[in-house]
């Protein structure tokens, strides 16, 4: 099973590939813990990265290709992964096919995470953090909603829409539903403990 995530923050998708990932037992491989994990181990890349992290700016994304395309080269990864916050554009789209035809894989499906944008301010205010001000929320939503329509476009035919409003268990009901027919994952209907 090898699935990108795509949604604007706070539409649940890390709680979704959590559960999905202890499942079925693949890496849930998130970009904001690649680069966590490469700063702190003081890797090269992760050095490389952390200049651009103090600095407050977007990591480039051949850096982020990089990191990604090692990552997906690990054992645990060979069954399949749940990618999240990668590819954000076109290009990192075309990069990551090139990545899984490298590995003689492909993607099986995308998953896009719908919510309404006033639901997610409020989620994301909710959470008090210091740099989730409203204008900085809603500046990081108009952000995604470029990325992700391009995206979609390019995508269009593997996309499988989830409505990511509602409680976690009603979610994931719906995601295991996105997901039943897949090759290797026959009929899902034996993990409805997921969604209860």
């Amino acid at each position: 099973m090898r699935l990108v995530l795509l949604g604007p923050p706070g539409a649940g998708k890390g709680t979704q590939a959590g559960l999905l990932a202890a499942e079925f037992g693949v890496p849930h491989v998130s970009t904001g813990d690649l680069f966590r994990t490469h700063v702190a181990q003081g890797t090269p890349l992760g050095l490389e990265a952390d200049e651009y992290l103090r600095a407050g700016e977007l990591v480039p994304a051949e850096l982020t290709t990089a990191l990604v395309a090692e990552r997906l080269g690990a054992a645990d990864a060979a069954r399949g992964f749940l990618l999240d916050g990668f590819p954000r554009s076109v290009v990192q789209a075309d990069a990551l096919a090139t990545i899984l035809a490298g590995l003689g894989k492909r993607l099986d499906r995308v998953l896009e995470f719908r919510i309404d944008d006033e639901i997610v301010v409020r989620r994301l205010l909710a959470r008090g953090r210091a740099d989730d001000t409203e204008g900085v929320i809603r500046h990081r939503l108009r952000i995604h909603h470029e990325q992700t329509d391009s995206l979609l476009a390019y995508y269009a035919g593997r996309t499988a829409v989830v409505d990511a409003l509602g409680e976690v268990e009603d979610v994931t009901r719906r995601v295991l539903g996105s997901l039943d027919g897949l090759d290797g994952l026959g009929h899902l209907g034996h993990l409805g403990h997921l969604g209860r």
